[in-house]
């Protein structure tokens, strides 16, 4: 089964996405989670887990970041909150969370997600014999490596089709920094849509903003797997994440409704070539414009990704 799963910006763009067909809402408050498209407080958190269950929807919540001891002594509760509210399953990487969850009260499903570093089947399959349901591959991770992969997972593999990829997260405040050194005061915050290039490069632009849980750099350009989603559910890679970090709320909604388009037809066994075609050229039109995109990793020979 098909399993298409989304980032939220908001209870009103949560619904639309159930409405349109998706099967998992993926979202956090910013005191555990990493890159949100907004922290909910625990009243929303609630509300969101009953709206997914009216549709017969699943809720991940996202408890992915590299604990700080502060974070760590809080935690408890919020995987109690969590437990109590009936959250399905939490995406999480960090080996304290999984300890605290040894105890039956704080116990919940969790799909391993250590962003970059999940790029093999015995990484993901060491987890699922220590209680995950699932992994988070990394998006680095190329189709022909995916082809070998696959068959050895233990448990389902989620996996980015669309969306921004971050390629390096930092404690530090590192934009507050150097503003602090050339002595102006300014925003920070994804809005800004500031990005960094490398030297003598200049058709590179990372994305980068900060936050509560530091600095984030994202890669230059954002993931489009649109025309390969055939290849991706021929190999059982049929757990698809959406991320809408960088995407208006209304346009995100009408991408997502393009993936459940392709769901419905694998699982009737109609989708063909031009489908795919027709689709990724409607993306292309809803996805920003200032904003670059293509296949990333996915198309690359193993042996030049390093």
């Amino acid at each position: 089964m098909i399993e298409i799963s989304t980032t939220i910006k908001s209870l009103e763009q949560a619904e639309a996405l159930l409405k349109a067909g998706v099967n998992k809402l993926l979202f956090g408050e910013d005191q555990f989670g990493l890159r949100l498209g907004q922290s909910f407080n625990r009243i929303e958190q609630e509300q969101l887990v009953k709206l997914a269950h009216t549709y017969d929807a699943k809720v991940c919540v996202m408890v992915n970041s590299l604990m700080h001891n502060q974070q760590m002594e809080a935690i408890p509760d919020y995987l109690a909150f969590l437990k109590k509210i009936g959250v399905d399953e939490i995406m999480a990487g960090d080996p304290g969370v999984f300890q605290v969850m040894k105890q039956p009260e704080y116990a919940l499903p969790y799909i391993y997600d250590a962003q970059t570093m999940v790029v093999s089947a015995r990484q993901i399959n060491f987890w699922a014999k220590r209680g995950a349901v699932g992994g988070m591959l990394a998006h680095e991770v190329p189709y022909e490596e995916l082809v070998k992969l696959t068959p050895a997972l233990e448990v389902p593999a989620t996996f980015l089709v669309y969306g921004a990829a971050c390629i390096h997260q930092s404690r530090r405040p590192l934009i507050q920094n150097y503003l602090n050194y050339i002595k102006t005061d300014e925003s920070v915050g994804k809005e800004r849509g500031l990005f960094i290039s490398e030297p003598r490069k200049k058709d590179t632009q990372y994305s980068i903003y900060e936050d509560v849980n530091g600095t984030h750099i994202f890669a230059n350009h954002d993931v489009n797997l649109m025309g390969y989603m055939d290849r991706l559910s021929a190999i059982n890679i049929t757990s698809w994440k959406l991320d809408g970090l960088f995407v208006s709320e209304s346009a995100f909604v009408a991408i997502a409704e393009l993936f459940v388009g392709v769901k419905k037809l694998l699982e009737k066994g109609e989708l063909t070539e031009q489908h795919l075609v027709e689709y990724d050229s409607q993306l292309q039109v809803l996805h920003p414009q200032e904003r670059s995109i293509d296949t990333g990793f996915f198309l690359m020979d193993p042996e030049e990704v390093k």
